[in-house]
């Protein structure tokens, strides 16, 4: 009996294994058809709804992705605060919002190649003859998103001025777009390919200083770092990469951008 018993065990033992070891979100995506995505819809020109229907960047890019692999693409639109949490608590696949690789979101977080440059600036109103250079914010009142690379690298650069400005978060980039038109903060922090968008749809209102004040960095798309999602992971570089070399990549970001970028066809070392 104690024999029985035993192997009884090891089997249960052994099937438990064989079952984790079998867990592939890819595999999963594929027999369903269908691969869920998150991000939010207020990044323009990554991501955003015009007339209720979803459009920018990454959803261009992740419908060539979706293609790539054989199934749909479902889109879900959370607040950016949500996005990360969302993706940890297996709500959705991927999140296709474009996130900064930074050492620490390494840690924690699987990246794909990257699909954008993300180099932080800053973006003042058009007839503000007082910000001509990053270093010109001292003082100030300065915009950004919360939670964004962008935000904390604002906050890092503005302790190296001789007046720190007054850094406010906002829930969207938008939103901090709205008070800087309004006067209500003096400039907007985002990444350089945003502001370029935001100030090239709304020339008589923003501007663009130049050069950028952030580190040269990177968006990716964004995956959990288990066994379980390695092979979905590598299917999507797999697919970023054949997008990139075959041209797709390039009349995306011209469409949206006005030009196309060069950017690794391989995750690189991140400088924040």
């Amino acid at each position: 009996m104690f024999k029985t018993a035993l192997l009884g065990a090891t089997l249960l033992v052994t099937g438990a294994a064989a079952g984790t070891a079998m867990a592939d979100t890819l595999a999963d995506v594929k027999k369903a058809g269908v691969f869920t995505v998150a991000t939010e819809m207020q990044f323009p020109p990554f991501d955003f709804l015009e007339n209720n229907e979803y459009k920018g960047v990454d959803k261009d890019l992740f419908d060539e992705v979706a293609k790539e692999l054989g199934v749909k693409a479902k889109y879900m639109d959370l607040p950016w605060t949500s996005v990360l949490p969302g993706l940890e608590a297996k709500k959705f696949d991927l999140v296709i919002a474009p996130v900064t690789i930074t050492k620490e979101r390494m840690k924690r977080y699987s990246f794909t190649v990257p699909i954008s440059e993300a180099t932080a600036a800053l973006m003042k109103r058009a007839d503000d003859k007082t910000i001509n250079k990053p270093e010109d914010i001292a003082g100030k009142k300065v915009g950004g998103g919360k939670g964004t690379s962008q935000l904390a690298q604002v906050k890092e650069f503005g302790q190296t001025l001789p007046t720190p400005p007054d850094v406010r978060e906002y829930v969207d980039s938008n939103q901090s777009y709205a008070d800087l038109a309004a006067g209500r903060v003096d400039a907007s922090v985002n990444s350089l390919p945003n502001l370029n968008f935001a100030a090239a749809q709304r020339k008589e209102t923003f501007a663009v200083v130049l050069p950028p004040f952030g580190k040269p960095s990177y968006f990716s798309w964004v995956g959990r770092p288990s066994d379980d999602d390695k092979s979905l992971i590598e299917a999507v570089n797999a697919a970023l990469v054949k997008i990139q070399k075959d041209g797709r990549m390039a009349a995306i970001q011209k469409k949206w951008f006005g030009v196309s970028q060069e950017l690794p066809t391989t995750v690189p070392e991140p400088q924040l």
